[in-house]
């Protein structure tokens, strides 16, 4: 009888919530039909003749009119119910008051529109050729401003590369898996950290990538066909619900999504290729090697994945545009949240476990006038107004301004790692100290890749139920044998610490090949230590990704992990901490240790590593400190 009672209950609540969506559904149809002409499932032609599904939301005037354009990979049909789809009608609504149209488009292949679908393989012309119809619509002014999130964000890039004459200004958010190689970073879209595959990319094709087996729509199909089909058939696939924390301990990582009766047509392509293959170079991807040339206005957030290539970016087209009009017309926004969760900060913003306090910015008015500025020509007072680089200080809790990323007043210190030998736990003796060590002692720790050191927190995304990104007490997790720990002493003033952080170890291990970790940790003075960044590096490639180069047992190797990122301040009485350790799964894929292809092994061999610190061997890290 219980059972059966919380049954019902159940389906009046799941009753309730889909009824809640449909109206609000409903309520935006009706808003948006008011005030907009509504053309929806536009084919848009492409070059080779390939069709994208296309809808246009615009003004009704007979004016010509700017164009806010968001091309993505997800579902927007707006006959379906789904909080995603609610949203696109209400910006939709939203810029359509604004005196824009707005303009969403789906990647080839992906649901209404027509062609294969490759996470990296869409033509970057796609992005070109709909600039050009766009702008050639008579309703259009011939401005057109990209706009979205994560996937609706990482074609930006590249295509701004090919500079378009109608593209005039960008917007891109959480845009980290878009960027291939930027200076030091080498993340491939977020596929490696340090040469070390980076899960993520496991979780989220389960969840997006449709089988080459998918019902279609037959080509040449009407827009009034598609609209009529498109109330009825949703061509969204419903994938069993997947436990990714167990699913992705499964060896071989090739056999991730085999083992859990996923798509692999993509994976099985992108889980063999190497740091440096050439295919990572033929796709959508960004290289350093291109020049943007759009005026853009950029938005990372601290616990993002990919926060340290997004900030590298930034940098990159500022500095070494050969335009000083379009370095000039670069800015940034860094806030303190979780990936693509800017609106979501509140009076107390909780990120993981961590309180960063008031995190609310007014977003959506300083987009409007950035895009009011560039698009309609509004000659507001959006660059008097607007700081280049607005990046929120947690610790202090506040948003900060600066001309420059890090902030000019940031000077690098060194922290030296230290100890008797036994940095072992947290109750080890691992000190961070402005002194050089001075002993010959060696931090040792053994390393088994099938009982590794578990993700708790992290600057992470898409990973299902694996990990919960943003900040944890790792005080528990800092009581493993395999977790080095180096503090400094209570600080006697607090300190901002605000830029890139860079870290040299000095590492042995009797294996051909590991890696090393390390995070940044804020330590309170009840003991409270929260994670702020997080990085990682594959010891086959410290001497570049081009080639790999094994280790021999008892020999010591210079290693420099790819840069963390981060805005905390420190306050008195807090301790700066470093944990160091060959393993942060399933953030990072487990290193197996043979010097193997290690996607396609099964079985690895156990790592006795070591950290050596002394005048010989300075193993150190460099914070940017404000004082």
């Amino acid at each position: 009888m219980k059972k059966s009672c919380i049954t019902n209950l159940l389906f009046i609540g799941i009753t309730f919530f889909t009824s809640f969506q449909i109206k609000a559904q409903t309520d935006i149809h009706e808003k948006l039909n008011e005030i907009a002409i509504v053309d929806q499932k536009v084919m848009m032609p492409m070059r080779d003749g390939v069709r994208l599904a296309t809808d246009i939301y615009r003004p009704k005037t007979d004016k010509p009119v700017p164009i806010i354009f968001s091309r993505t990979p997800y579902n927007f049909n707006s006959w379906v119910d789904g909080e995603e789809r609610t949203r696109v009608l209400e910006t939709a609504y939203n810029f359509v008051l604004k005196g824009y149209a707005y303009v969403v488009q789906n990647e080839r292949g992906r649901y209404f529109s027509e062609g294969e679908w490759d996470i990296l393989g869409v033509p970057l012309t796609d992005g070109y050729d709909a600039f050009s119809w766009m702008k050639d619509q008579s309703w259009s002014n011939g401005k057109i401003g990209t706009l979205g999130c994560s996937s609706t964000a990482e074609w930006q890039m590249a295509v701004a590369a090919l500079d378009h004459p109608s593209h005039a200004a960008m917007v891109p958010q959480g845009f980290g898996a878009g960027v291939g190689r930027v200076g030091e970073y080498f993340e491939q879209g977020n596929w490696y950290r340090g040469g070390v595959e980076q899960l993520l990319f496991f979780s989220w094709l389960y969840g997006v990538e449709h089988d080459k087996f998918k019902p279609r729509i037959p080509a040449g199909a009407t827009q009034e066909d598609l609209i009529r089909i498109s109330r009825f058939y949703d061509l969204a696939p419903e994938n069993p619900t997947v436990d990714m924390a167990v699913a992705l301990k499964h060896l071989p990582i090739q056999d991730i999504l085999k083992n859990i009766h996923g798509k692999k047509e993509v994976f099985d392509k992108m889980v063999r290729r190497k740091p440096n293959d050439a295919d990572w170079f033929k796709g959508g991807l960004y290289h350093d090697d291109k020049e943007i040339s759009v005026p853009s206005f950029w938005f990372a957030s601290w616990y993002d994945v990919s926060i340290s290539p997004n900030l590298a970016l930034f940098n990159h087209v500022r500095n070494n545009h050969s335009d000083p009009e379009i370095r000039d017309n670069q800015y940034l926004v860094i806030a303190p949240t979780l990936h693509c969760s800017y609106t979501r900060a509140t009076e107390n913003t909780i990120v993981g476990e961590r309180s960063v306090g008031d995190a609310r910015l007014n977003y959506d008015e300083q987009i409007t006038a950035w895009f009011d500025f560039w698009l309609k020509g509004e000659k507001n007072d959006f660059k008097e107004k607007t700081p280049r680089v607005q990046y929120y200080l947690m610790g202090l809790n506040e948003w900060k301004s600066s001309e420059t990323w890090p902030p000019q007043a940031a000077k690098m210190t060194t922290f030296y790692l230290d100890s008797n030998g036994k940095a072992n736990t947290l109750n080890g003796d691992g000190k961070l100290t402005l002194k050089k060590a001075r002993n010959n002692k060696a931090d040792s720790f053994t390393y088994d890749p099938l009982k590794p050191v578990d993700s708790y927190g992290g600057n992470v995304c898409c990973t299902g139920n694996a990990i919960k990104g943003g900040s944890f007490d790792q005080q528990e997790m800092e009581m493993r044998e395999d977790i080095l720990v180096y503090s400094t002493d209570p600080l006697k003033e607090g300190v901002e610490v605000s830029g890139f952080i860079n870290t040299t170890l000095y590492v042995s291990s009797d294996a051909k090949d590991t890696d090393f970790t390390i995070k940044l940790i804020d330590v309170y003075p009840d003991g409270s230590a929260y994670n702020l960044d997080e990085t990682i590096q594959r010891v086959r490639y410290r001497e570049g990704y081009d080639k790999e180069v094994f280790m021999e047992k008892g020999t010591v190797y210079e290693v420099k992990l790819t840069p963390m990122s981060t805005s905390n301040f420190f306050k008195k009485g807090h301790k700066i901490r470093i944990e160091v350790s060959s393993s942060n799964f399933p953030r990072f894929a487990r290193n197996l240790n043979t010097g193997g292809n290690n996607y396609d092994e099964k079985e690895g061999v156990i790592a006795h590593n070591k950290i050596h610190h002394s005048l010989k061997y300075q193993s150190r890290i460099e914070l940017p400190m404000i004082k």
